[in-house]
């Protein structure tokens, strides 16, 4: 790449028109976010010409650095540098930024443009989601190169990200980098955009902490760069920062970079209108002005200037040659974890990856979170891309890798500490969880898994809802997942969540009703390879008989006939620990003439995706009562049990008591139901 010696009046120019094309394209669409895509267009450009290690030609090459701009909203300040680098747009995607298909919606959508690692947008998560991914290089690293030195593998690379200061008002963003700062990932660097200014002006209305010094207190490089005199980007200084972050390889870095939103316009700089309005004709003309450029032109790109910038595609080919050659001569060298790597790059599972998964003999009672922890145990010992933790919860949600030592860097207290260890202690941060999960796999080679009580999923919702719209597959643990809980009381029962965690489209909710439908969930969750949540419980459940009930593979299409009777007139739906609830009154109801079905329910999602007729196998037209029963609220079962059926629910909030004794209270007993289903008949 080239050095800041090499910056020319060429680079300067291509810094002018970047500028430029932000204001000209929200002012195109009329809307959007000028000011900072204007006064981040030099800090872009540096970091894509001269530092950030990239092949436009290949976006997914396995050896780039990832840059993620943290404040999505600034989305023009990536586009215009995507533009620059040859990665696919061209003049006029940005001529039609924010409109109806576009390849420049107005935030970065990953899968959607070329070059985007991420969809950022909901401020901290680009923060948070890098976390994750500089987590996933130190994983990846030990499960490929471990005995290379420091800075030297194949495997080595940077994470570079741009914030705002709304990047590190949110709390999700401080979660993330206090864990960054124990786990010492030098391989993150952030630069802070520090203009503040937010959509209501100053943003000492509401943010006066030193930044500076919160990030040294969590263990980061901290480095301040200065304005110039007249406000505009420092751009040696700032290139000696960005120097610096990369030597620096024991701690993360923060570039504290002091900015003018809007520069250099010479009526809206430093104000809130620049942030998320267009400037205007006339503001616009004088800006260009003070640019050197021609006022009448819009959308202006010079020839020359174009195939200056575009000149970093060749730096990155030849960067990319010089990097293939190292790769050849290691993967010849290392024929097993280059196989791995080849396996892991296709997403492809082992031959009998899941051989080793347990079947749970009947007879004895076991909780789903306790069956999903021998699950983990079997699946972990034959994909050593599977690791994950909890968020101070291991013991609880059962989510600890026996013998695969903590995630922790090397200087750590812990006893178990180890660089590339397989435990990731989240701490009690459900929030960067979610994020870290969600970088970890966009990085790409690994999956992993993060638990929690299923009520705090509420803590981490933002970031599960963009694994959803990105459809990663994250994975969600989330035990104690009903009344079950018991004497914890309504602080800790989830009532309301499967309804909500539900209605998120393109996220799978499984929550099975025993334990082989946990062994049998955990592989469609792996071979799904879609976002999904666990549900599990605390309460033992009984393990169905399978002589007289279905194969607990009927859990892979989301609902199944577990246990028919003779031409029954009714239909119990149930999920989770309310399925042994419904055998048990389809045996009372027997003994007094009635014949019901049961279904297990694990997967709704999985469920709606099956053809008509299998749907149709299991719940029939014909039998004219259907029946849910769900510890929850009944919002989302009418679509599955008609207007004329019943929803066995729970509509409001729990209470402190042994599990037992809530059930029975709040109506979910074998007497309690057998009346409602004889008096709906």
């Amino acid at each position: 790449m080239n050095t800041p010696a090499a910056w020319s009046e060429l680079d300067d120019r291509a810094v002018a028109y970047a500028r430029a094309l932000a204001v000209d394209a929200v002012q195109n669409v009329g809307n959007g976010h000028p000011g900072t895509a204007m006064s981040l267009a030099p800090v872009a450009y540096l970091l894509f010409q001269h530092h950030l290690v990239h092949d436009p030609s290949d976006p997914s090459w396995l050896g780039r650095d990832r840059f993620i701009l943290s404040c999505g909203h600034s989305s023009l300040t990536l586009y215009t540098q995507l533009f620059y680098s040859g990665y696919g747009l061209e003049m006029h995607d940005l001529e039609s930024f924010r409109t109806w298909g576009s390849l420049t919606p107005g935030h970065p959508e990953f899968g959607h443009t070329a070059g985007v690692e991420m969809t950022t947008g909901p401020l901290g998560q680009g923060v948070a989601t890098a976390v994750g991914m500089a987590m996933a290089a130190r994983y990846e690293r030990g499960l490929l190169d471990p005995d290379a030195a420091p800075g030297s593998s194949l495997f080595d690379h940077s994470i570079w990200v741009i914030c705002s200061d709304g990047d590190l008002q949110e709390g999700v963003s401080a979660e993330a980098s206090s864990l960054a700062g124990t786990q010492e990932l030098g391989n993150l660097n952030i630069i802070y955009d520090d203009n503040e200014i937010s959509i209501e002006g100053d943003v000492h209305n509401a943010f006066t902490e030193d930044v500076s010094m919160r990030y040294r207190a969590y263990g980061w490089h901290v480095i301040d760069v200065a304005a110039t005199n007249d406000g505009s980007v420092d751009i040696a200084a700032l290139d000696a920062a960005m120097l610096a972050a990369k030597k620096e390889i024991t701690k993360p870095t923060l570039i504290r970079l002091k900015t003018v939103i809007a520069w250099p316009a010479p009526t809206l700089r430093g104000t809130g209108k620049s942030h998320g309005s267009a400037l205007g004709e006339q503001e616009i003309a004088a800006t260009k002005l003070l640019l050197g450029l021609n006022p009448d032109e819009h959308f202006a790109m010079p020839n020359e200037v174009l195939t200056h910038v575009r000149q970093v595609k060749a730096r990155g080919a030849a960067r990319r040659s010089e990097w293939n050659a190292t790769f050849s001569a290691w993967s010849s060298a290392n024929t097993d974890a280059a196989a791995l790597l080849q396996r892991l790059q296709k997403r492809e599972l082992p031959a009998n990856w899941d051989s080793r998964l347990p079947v749970f003999e009947s007879g004895k009672d076991i909780a789903t979170r306790a069956a999903s922890g021998e699950v983990l145990q079997a699946i972990a010992a034959t994909l050593p891309e599977l690791w994950g933790g909890s968020a101070d919860l291991a013991g609880s949600n059962n989510t600890s890798i026996e013998g695969g030592g903590s995630f922790l860097p090397a200087t750590s207290v812990i006893k178990a500490a180890n660089p590339y260890g397989r435990i990731i202690h989240f701490g009690i941060r459900e929030h960067a969880m979610g994020s870290i999960l969600n970088g970890i796999t966009l990085h790409g080679l690994t999956r992993s898994f993060g638990g929690t009580f299923a009520v705090f999923s509420d803590y981490m919702r933002p970031a599960v809802r963009l694994a959803a719209l990105m459809n990663i597959p994250s994975i969600f643990v989330w035990t104690h997942d009903s009344i079950g809980v018991g004497e914890d009381g309504p602080t800790h029962q989830p009532i309301e969540h499967f309804a909500a965690l539900r209605a998120i489209p393109g996220l799978d909710i499984v929550r099975p009703g025993d334990a082989n439908e946990v062994a049998h969930a955990w592989r469609q969750i792996i071979i799904g390879n879609r976002p999904a949540g666990i549900l599990l419980s605390r309460q033992n459940l009984p393990v169905f008989d399978r002589s007289i009930c279905s194969p607990a593979s009927g859990t892979a299409k989301g609902a199944y006939v577990l246990k028919d009777a003779q031409s029954p007139v009714a239909v119990l739906i149930a999920t989770g620990s309310e399925v042994s609830l419904a055998l048990d009154v389809q045996s009372a109801l027997s003994s007094q003439g009635v014949n019901v079905r049961v279904v297990s329910a694990p997967c709704l999602e999985w469920f709606a995706e099956q053809d008509a007729a299998y749907k149709e196998s299991v719940l029939p037209a014909s039998i004219p009562l259907r029946v849910s029963i769900e510890v929850g609220i009944a919002q989302g079962w009418r679509e599955l049990i008609g207007d004329a059926g019943i929803s066995i629910s729970l509509e409001h909030y729990g209470a402190s008591a042994d599990a037992k004794r809530l059930f029975k209270e709040f109506g979910f007993s074998v007497e309690s139901i057998v009346a409602r289903v004889k008096a709906a008949l």
